[in-house]
């Protein structure tokens, strides 16, 4: 088989490439480094090996010899190998040792690129590295002294400088430059994490960065250059509505990671602590063909439907109405256009919704423990019958978690089960301000002696994005 040297790229997962991802998809083995962005394994098979072969600058290291045993005893096998490396496998990766490795054991092998964070980290720092007035040239440089380095040649370069792995070695190189010539007010920025939420960016002279960047720890890049100037013209990341702020979401883990992401778009770092999480009833539905009204109250509830149908042909000539707009997203997804969604996304908008409709019986799918607001309603007009396809149960929090979501900025509830669950499991509801995605999340948290410092209008997960936003 082969085996695929794959960038993974500087940090956002938004910047791994599609030909990373779908190897991720199809790798039997994934031998992955410690730099590799939040989630990038999430699309890895189940039963995939996954094997760590990350190093920690001054911390517990993995020999590059032990590395290169495992890439030649996973190698030599049937299975397709994926060597994950954070940035670029061929920019200070190492990735062109490992291709001579495998050359020589006579490994088939294959270069997949990424972004690197020497372009990236000042990209979303708003500092272009070349620029046609300032510098018409760019030199990436490792910040490890290994002594060969040529520093009256790199302060003579006339252009911008790159650092990798600079944090500790910036006296030097700050010390280095000023000697072969370079000025002492030359602008220098340093990046910390660069393209992630809690990305920090510092901008001195090569005289004054030392102590300006006292605070910066790795990983980080560090940009010598006038482009590093712009930055005061051109920063955005630091623009968006959420930057610096972090929300904890304790929304069901499949549903957590969807609105996390919207979450890392704005800005905002995101701390997912799934508090709950569905699993199926053993239940018969009822043909829905037999209604004339399909209630459906959940995104859980929409995709559960469609495990006891054929397709969306089971729905034909039935009225279907969605409670929101997340669960008319799902029906969507599966070929279905819901033919009634509520602007108000609880049960009460979803019955003046149908005040105006005619129909003599009512399916209505939901979780075991829904609210009998909806059926009790429609019962004073038609023959009802609930059928609950799943339930909503605990899901452990680990004692990092609590603690993380405890230090949040904000911490997100979208329904009554996620607030009984997480406080159930330990998570404290003081300290962070407290978001309810509606009026029966906000009394449930009530009814734990919290009160919501925000509510979602619309109650959906756009209206808890808007209050942030809002509030932000």
């Amino acid at each position: 088989m082969t085996v695929f040297l794959v960038g993974a790229g500087p940090g956002d997962p938004g910047l791994m490439t599609v030909r990373a991802r779908d190897l991720i998809a199809a790798a039997d083995v994934i031998l992955y480094d410690r730099l590799i962005p939040p989630g990038a394994l999430d699309g890895a098979r189940a039963d995939a090996e996954l094997v760590y072969v990350g190093k920690i600058g001054g911390g517990p290291q993995m020999p590059q010899e032990e590395i290169d045993r495992l890439l030649i005893q996973y190698g030599t096998g049937p299975r397709t190998v994926v060597r994950l490396k954070g940035g670029d496998p061929f920019v200070f990766g190492r990735g062109g040792e490992e291709a001579q490795v495998l050359r020589a054991a006579g490994i088939p092998f294959e270069i997949v690129p990424a972004v690197t964070s020497g372009i990236a980290a000042p990209a979303y720092a708003g500092i272009p590295v070349t620029h046609r007035d300032y510098a018409s040239g760019v030199a990436f440089v490792t910040g490890h002294e290994d002594g060969s380095m040529d520093w009256e040649a790199l302060a003579r370069f006339p252009g911008t400088l790159v650092f990798y792995m600079g944090v500790k070695a910036l006296p030097r190189i700050a010390d280095r430059l000023v000697a072969g010539g370079r000025s002492a007010d030359e602008p220098v920025a340093v990046v910390e994490r660069g393209t992630l939420p809690g990305q920090k960016t510092v901008v001195s002279t090569l005289s004054s960065v030392v102590e300006d960047a006292a605070g910066i720890r790795a990983p980080a890049i560090t940009l010598v250059g006038p482009v590093a100037g712009l930055r005061s013209e051109i920063a955005w990341l630091e623009q968006r509505p959420l930057f610096g702020k972090t929300v904890a979401v304790t929304r069901a883990r499949a549903q957590a990671s969807a609105l996390a992401a919207r979450l890392r778009e704005l800005g905002a770092t995101t701390v997912e602590a799934p508090a709950i999480r569905t699993q199926p009833l053993d239940v018969t539905l009822p043909a829905p063909r037999d209604y004339d009204l399909l209630c459906v109250t959940s995104p859980a509830g929409a995709e559960y439907l469609f495990t006891h149908l054929r397709d969306a042909r089971d729905l034909a000539g039935v009225t279907v109405a969605a409670i929101g707009p997340g669960t008319a997203r799902e029906l969507r997804a599966r070929g279905v256009e819901p033919d009634v969604v509520p602007e108000r996304a609880v049960a009460e908008g979803l019955i003046e919704a149908l005040a105006e409709l005619s129909f003599e019986r009512v399916l209505i799918v939901r979780a075991r423990e829904g609210r009998d607001v909806l059926p009790d309603a429609l019962r004073e007009r038609a023959e009802v019958d609930v059928v609950a396809l799943y339930e909503t149960v605990a899901e452990p929090l680990s004692d990092e978690t609590r603690e993380a979501a405890g230090k949040a900025d904000y911490l997100l509830f979208t329904s009554g089960s996620s607030v009984r669950f997480f406080a159930e499991a330990g998570g404290s509801l003081t300290g962070p301000k407290l978001v309810s995605i509606g009026p029966a999340t906000s009394d449930v948290l009530r009814e734990h002696g919290a009160e919501p410092d925000l509510e979602a209008d619309p109650h959906t997960p756009d209206g808890l994005i808007a209050a942030l936003v809002a509030d932000s």
